[in-house]
């Protein structure tokens, strides 16, 4: 049984409850995924079942669309609104600023990893060292923000539309733009909606994944893969 599935994560459903619960539905033990989504995020989650794995680092390696609800007037120590609230400030800021602001977002970036991460710094994860009060130096990483479109502003929170290249942390865009505004600000809701050119319009439920006839093949996942890895790849699978 090989194949990838494409899964609309809900909230609460970490990315490993997703591939324990399809370990037992389809029966497999060869399941993982391409890309954690937080606890808190929904969106599309791809899952790869048996030697599809194999593709997994060209996956997880491709751009990425979001729409996320920037809280504005808001910090805290996670950088969404889940976190510790550090500070509450009042926003003064119009929508035309907010837009103006949201340029400096997009292109070549630098961005410092929230401390509340996966990253590993002399082999501990970032948010082991957070949980126990302490906070180290973090290098800038580079990222690309290919688009940043703004949907709809409420005077405190903002609906973002965000393409971004892999490895970009939206809690901590939203965190930059909120101190770039002087007002801060944090992630108040985060929903993935492609990666590549793969939809979460074409994802399904966890509750809606009964049997493997949703697997797809995985041609379409490595349509721009180089070729000669693309058949090497499709020739172990």
């Amino acid at each position: 049984m090989n194949g990838f599935l494409l899964v609309d994560k809900e909230m609460e459903w970490t990315s490993s409850d997703v591939v324990a619960k399809l370990r037992g539905v389809l029966k497999q033990n060869s399941v993982g995924h391409a890309g954690t989504l937080d606890p808190n995020a929904t969106g599309l989650l791809i899952v790869m079942v048996g030697k599809s794995t194999k593709a997994s680092d060209y996956i997880m390696h491709k751009d990425k669309e979001y729409v996320c609800t920037l809280k504005l007037g808001v910090t805290t120590d996670t950088q969404d609104i889940w976190g510790n609230v550090l500070n509450i400030s009042e926003v003064k800021c119009s929508r035309e600023e907010l837009e103006q602001t949201l340029k400096k977002f997009t292109g070549d970036l630098e961005q410092i990893p929230p401390m509340y991460s996966a990253i590993k710094i002399h082999g501990q994860k970032l948010y082991d060292i957070a949980r126990r009060g302490k906070e180290v130096e973090r290098k800038p990483r580079p990222i690309h923000i290919d688009s940043l479109e703004l949907l709809s502003w409420s005077g405190d929170e903002a609906v973002l539309k965000i393409r971004c290249s892999s490895g970009t942390y939206i809690r901590t865009l939203c965190h930059d733009i909120g101190q770039a505004l002087g007002c801060g600000g944090c992630m108040k809701e985060l929903r993935r909606t492609k990666i590549g050119n793969l939809s979460v319009e074409d994802a399904h439920k966890i509750g809606e994944i009964q049997d493997e006839c949703y697997l797809l093949s995985p041609e379409p996942f490595l349509e721009d893969v180089p070729e000669k890895v693309k058949n090497k790849i499709l020739s172990e699978i």
